[in-house]
């Protein structure tokens, strides 16, 4: 059996029983479309999939590749404990701002930490950091491989990587195709996949989570 499909009213029903967005974060959106930042952030669905996906590895230590408005590092945030950290990587000086003052408006400031610049040349820099227990990819599509090779030693064992898009908006299968967002899921996919170190799987929720624990 291939799963069952996903129609518009079962989704509707998932997301009215397992609520992760709350007026707080729909507002959020709003804000940033006013901003001119591009309201785009994982689905609710997969906030509530990360949500519980953090509390049940104890996680305490984030690491988020791309966070654009701060949508899902708000919602990561409120999974962990009190001490628990999430570090944004974010290249855009308007999202750093924006998310810095979402997050202390969320009461969250103690739990976010935005670094401002190049998330490879960050991800070069954050040895004092590590180890995390989760990295999340959400960035730019042809840098996945590379953000994931860089996340890879900052990772403690036991730990998981995990990249947004992995189904490439349905068009993750189909091999001849030459968008390079799409190439780059392909490309991650692949690697993940393949990685030595890691034991992978791809999580079809949202647009789909390809995800690796460090073996």
């Amino acid at each position: 059996m291939k799963g069952t499909p996903l129609t518009e009213d079962t989704y509707d029903y998932i997301c009215r029983l397992f609520p992760a967005e709350d007026d707080f974060l729909r507002n959020l959106n709003r804000d940033a479309e006013a901003a001119e930042i591009p309201p785009i952030h994982i689905s609710p669905e997969q906030l509530a999939f990360l949500q519980v996906f953090l509390r049940s590895i104890g996680a305490r230590r984030v690491l988020e590749i791309g966070s654009l408005a701060g949508y899902s590092a708000i919602g990561m945030a409120r999974a962990l404990p009190e001490d628990g950290m999430v570090i944004c990587l974010e290249l855009e000086p308007q999202s750093v701002q924006f998310i810095r003052r979402k997050a202390e408006e969320a009461g969250l400031s103690h739990k976010i930490r935005v670094i401002q610049g190049d998330a490879a040349e960050s991800l070069r820099n954050l040895g004092a950091e590590a180890p995390f227990d989760f990295v999340f990819i959400d960035a730019d599509k042809p840098q996945y491989k590379v953000y994931m090779e860089l996340s890879y030693p900052l990772v403690r064992q036991g730990g998981v990587i995990a990249g947004d898009n992995a189904l490439a908006w349905g068009k993750i299968s189909q091999e001849s195709i030459e968008e390079p967002d799409v190439r780059g899921m392909q490309v991650f996919n692949r690697a993940l996949a393949e990685h030595p170190g890691m034991q992978a799987c791809l999580v079809p929720v949202g647009d789909g989570m390809a995800m690796g624990v460090k073996l």
